[in-house]
């Protein structure tokens, strides 16, 4: 089906923002070999570790790990200059429920502990049918252990489509704002902003980015996820 509206589109990006882990089961061996070739762009300086932790718009969905937003960023950060190393850690289908009981695990389980995290989740929550409280509660757990362990985030923001009503749609987009806010979190608050009312940019699917898509994103949010790198010691 095509969607021929921005708020159809917008809708579809909120349900969905993440196909199925059968989809990323089926697709991890393509896309492990093809990330495997990509060369990184040489950069002096010391190496900053950015761990990008969300669902299947970070995992590369449709178009490889090598295509993801996270590799996409890593590249631009690079091309301006800053010895960046992102970290893919993005499973398709979690929800904020699952991304608060992974977290602690995944960050355990880095060599070494990220400068920055890019966290982004929200979108499962609305498919699932979890509540904005529940939503709320999930992140306020992410992103106090983040605290916890004094490492910055950038949230990446989402957005409810109409149809769930208006009560719910002012407590699930209000949710970002608020957290970032009460935990100094750097928020972009509608990170597919760019591209959301261009169905081009979108696969068949009308959910998950093109590359062109990704590139855009990438365009459109890199200074703010590089203001948002503290400085090395």
């Amino acid at each position: 089906m095509v969607l021929r509206s921005s708020s159809m589109l917008a809708a579809a990006l909120a349900l969905a923002a993440c196909g199925s882990d059968a989809d990323t089961a089926e697709r991890a061996p393509e896309t492990a070999a093809s990330a495997e070739v990509a060369a990184p762009i040489e950069v002096a300086g010391p190496e900053r570790h950015i761990f990008a932790f969300g669902d299947s718009l970070f995992a590369g969905y449709g178009i490889g790990l090598e295509n993801s937003y996270p590799a996409d960023l890593e590249r631009a950060l690079r091309e301006r200059g800053i010895n960046a190393r992102v970290t893919n850690a993005a499973v398709s289908g979690e929800t904020s429920a699952a991304g608060a009981k992974r977290l602690a695990f995944a960050l355990d389980n880095q060599p070494v502990k990220p400068d920055l995290v890019l966290l982004e989740l929200g979108g499962n929550d609305m498919l699932r049918g979890l509540s904005p409280a529940e939503t709320r509660a999930n992140f306020e757990s992410m992103l106090a252990e983040l605290k916890q362990r004094n490492i910055p985030v950038v949230l990446m923001g989402m957005r409810s489509p109409p149809n769930y009503g208006p009560e719910y749609q002012r407590a699930f987009d209000a949710l970002y704002l608020e957290l970032a806010e009460q935990y100094g979190a750097t928020l972009i608050p509608f990170w597919l902003e760019t591209i959301y009312q261009d169905p081009s940019l979108f696969q068949d699917d009308r959910i998950h980015p093109t590359n062109e898509g990704i590139d855009k994103l990438v365009a459109a949010t890199v200074e703010e996820v590089e203001a948002a790198i503290p400085p090395a010691d």
